[in-house]
This record gives C-alpha cells, structure tokens and sequence, in this order.
C-alpha cells in the first residue's frame, strides 16, 4: 500500500512539474536573436588629480568561504568592474552597457555611463571594439547617444511601454561587473515610479537583478523589443536587492530626436514646485481623499504666473490626464514640446477651476539656504518663536516679501507636524504671514483638533504640513 501511494504522489509531481515549466516563458530564441545587438561600453578618463587616499577595505558579507574573498574585493573596490588607480595622470576606467538602433551605428546608453569620458569604447558579441563618438546626453532623463562608424549592424526594436502591464515578465540583457552579455529575468514590479533626481522620467520598476555594469542595458518585453533602458537600481549594499528602475523608451525616443537633431534635449516647464497631498492635507483643504500635486512655491515669470497659479492650489488634472500624485506631473510635463499649449484643471479652496498656459523652456535652477541662529524660547500656542525676517535674510532666501523665521520649536502642534528651527512660515490656512504681528492674529484665530494646512520653506525648500491643535 505504502510502494503505491508513494507512486502515485511521484506520478503527481512529475505532472505538477511538468505543468509549471510549461507555464514558464522560455527566453533562449529572444537572446538569440537580441543578444548580437546589445554592446558592452568602456570608458576611459584622465585624472586631474592624483589619488588623495587609497581605497577603502570592503566589507566581505558573513559566511563567504576564504577562496571567494579576493573575488568580492575585486568587484567592491571596481564596482563598475574596470581598472583604474594609480598615479595621478592615469587612465581611469569604468564599464557599461548599450544597444544599438540603427544600422549605420547608433548606439544607446546611459549618460551617467558615458559622463566626463575623454574616449568611449564600444565593444560587439563578435568582440570587435569600436571607438564611438557622444552626439549628445541629457543628465536629466539619464540618456546619451553614440555613433560608431559602422554599416549593417543589428539592431533591437523599439517597443510600446505604455502597453506594459504589471507583473508581466520582462528581461535584461548586460555587463554587470564586466562580465558581456549576462541574461537576467523577473517581473514588472510598478510603472511610473518617481525617484529623487529623476523627476522627468516615470521609471518602470522591476526585480530583474540589475548591478554595476548593466546600466545602459535594455530591458525587453516578451514581445522581444525594448521598453526600457536599465538605469538605477535601490540598494543597501551597492548589489541588487530586487528594486531595479528602467527609463521607458517613449521617453527614451524623444530625447533621442532631439539629441540627433539639436545635440542637446529641451524640457517642457511649469515652474511650480509641488509636493503630495496627504490624508491630513486633504483634510485641511476640505477634500474626499488625498489626490494631485499642490502648489508649494511658484518661479516668478513662469508659465505657471503668467497662467494665474497660486500657492496652495491642487493640480488634477493636466491636459485631461489625471494626476493622482505629484509625481505624475513633472514627465508629463516635461515632455510636452516647448511653447505648446496646456490646459491644467486645479482645485481652489473647494473649487474647481481650469486654466490655460503654454510650456516653458526648464532652466537650471539654484536655492539659496538662509543661516538661522536661536534666540527664546516657543511663546504661543503652537509652540513656536518666530520672528520677522530683515532685509539681508530676504535676499539670501530670494523671498520678495511675507513669511517669519522659526527660531525656537517647543513641545506642541508645531513639533508634532514636523516645523523645524530655522524654517520660514509663509502661509497659514491658505493665509500669507507678512509679519510677525499677522503670524499671531492668525494663530490666535485658529480653531482646536481640526487638521490646518501651513507652508513652510526648508533650506531654500517650500512645503505644505498638516497640523492640529490640541483640544
């Protein structure tokens, strides 16, 4: 009876095994036919300093056998897996990854592959080595276009990710720590992730294991065309952890025509900077639920002044696209043709309203941080000393007029919504503090245990925070 059963349990898992291979997407004809266009990138860079110290031991993980140490030395003090070191005047050397686009020898990457590089190699599967010309890169979107002098290369196809679905399978294909042409899978994890420093790029995230080395790779659909350039991954550890991020090709393709036609790429503009809008927030603003990007700070002479913007407002809308978080509106934006019209539909005090502005041109921008020093201690009910501003700390802090310095923050309101030492308190209530003598006529009216939207500026930083005053 026992010989039996245990036949038919090794029966049913041979089946069960069975039915899940055939269920798992088989890769092998993709490389095959994709592999031949994706190119390792190398880089070289004179120093202009020599080394001011040497580098750092790294920290070998727990339970690495002894054999494998000098191995792991190797890949942490050459993350990108080239050489480097040595006397100042020598060549330092960094990897990357590409594929190409075009025949006659366009070749995509990343900028920060490709950045400060005083010559650029392009390495085939057939193992020939190319030097490439930069015809252009934008920091802004990670994005750098190469050509090499080359006829009848093959190529990838460029795909549609705005068809990609979450948890659909996709795969890369790359150099990480300089080792050509290593394939790696997963699953779309999200789609239009916003991530500090890349505000113009809605990134795809994924678990493909992505390390140093596999920047500049495509990411392939199962379709077997691009949707994405592998850019970034999170990590504790500098080695992959599950959260990798590509650049989707739309976005990819309209930096690209510009790159070939002007050698440079221009951003759309608003020149607002918003944040999310917390349930707190909502509260305080009377919404339902939390939605869009509000208004913390508006650029004089902006598209978004001249169309009537006001601190404090909520976009939700932009040219009939929805904004559900801030993070929505910066690629949306910045990939709207410069001096085209747009329409945003906001949220004002309760209201909704829509307005009409054309697309500026994004300049560099920088902020100034105001140095703060403490004098008494917090004198009001929110638990904050505040006082006004003279004329040499307005100009530091670029402010045309309104707002009081927070130069104390005591046990209260105040501390609890997040107001630090040194911010400046412009609005309160959808209310402009000029002076310290409105900051507490309106602090004195304002009512307990209700949700009360306050901006403040930070380092050079609005923000809008939500606090409550004890009943």
């Amino acid at each position: 009876m026992f010989k039996k059963l245990s036949g038919a349990v090794f029966l049913a898992a041979c089946l069960f095994m069975q039915t899940v291979s055939a269920q798992l997407p088989d890769f092998t004809e993709m490389v095959k036919t994709n592999g031949i266009a994706v190119v390792n990138i190398s880089t070289t860079q004179k120093e202009s300093k020599p080394p001011q110290s040497a580098p750092k031991e790294p920290q070998i993980p727990e339970g690495v056998p002894p054999e494998m140490e000098e191995l792991f030395k190797h890949f942490f003090n050459n993350p990108n897996g080239g050489g480097g070191g040595g006397e100042g005047g020598a060549e330092q050397q960094s990897l990357g990854s590409g594929f190409v686009i075009s025949q006659d020898g366009y070749v995509l990457t990343n900028h920060h592959v490709v950045k400060d590089a005083d010559e650029i190699i392009v390495k085939f599967s057939d193992r020939r080595e190319l030097l490439a010309k930069l015809i252009g890169s934008d920091a802004r979107t990670d994005v750098a276009l190469l050509k090499v002098d080359a006829h009848d290369l093959p190529t990838v196809s460029i795909g549609d990710p705005n068809q990609l679905q979450v948890g659909e399978w996709v795969l890369a294909i790359g150099s990480p720590f300089g080792f050509e042409q290593s394939v790696t899978a997963g699953i779309v994890s999200a789609k239009g992730r916003s991530l500090p420093g890349g505000n113009y790029v809605p990134f795809i995230q994924t678990d493909v294991a992505i390390n140093p080395g596999n920047s500049g790779g495509p990411l392939f659909n199962m379709d077997g065309k691009v949707i994405g350039i592998n850019s970034q991954i999170y990590s504790r550890t500098g080695g992959f952890m599950g959260l990798s991020f590509a650049i989707p090709m739309d976005v990819v393709m309209n930096v690209v025509e510009q790159l070939k036609t002007k050698g440079k790429a221009a951003h759309g503009w608003l020149g607002v900077q918003i944040q999310d809008v917390t349930r707190e927030l909502a509260e305080s603003f009377g919404m339902q639920k939390p939605q869009g990007a509000l208004v913390s700070k508006i650029i004089p002479g902006s598209p978004a002044e001249q169309a009537q913007l006001k601190i404090g407002d909520i976009i939700i809308e932009f040219n009939g696209q929805p904004i559900d978080h801030s993070g929505d509106l910066p690629p949306m934006v910045g990939m709207t043709p410069i001096n085209e019209k747009a329409t945003l539909k906001i949220i004002r005090q309760g209201e909704t309203k829509t307005l009409d502005f054309k697309i500026g041109l994004l300049p560099e921008q920088v902020d100034k941080i105001a140095e703060v020093k403490p004098e008494s201690k917090p004198d009001n009910k929110l638990g904050v000393k505040v006082v006004d501003l003279t004329n040499e700390q307005r100009e530091s802090m670029q402010l045309a007029s309104g707002g009081v310095l927070v130069q104390e923050v005591g046990t209260g309101a105040a501390l609890d919504a997040g107001i630090q030492r040194g911010d400046l308190i412009l609005r309160i209530q959808n209310q402009a503090i000029n002076s310290l003598a409105e900051f507490n006529k309106v602090v004195k009216a304002l009512p307990t245990g209700k949700s009360i939207a306050v901006l403040i500026q930070r380092q050079g930083s609005p923000a809008f925070l939500a606090l409550k005053i004890a009943k």
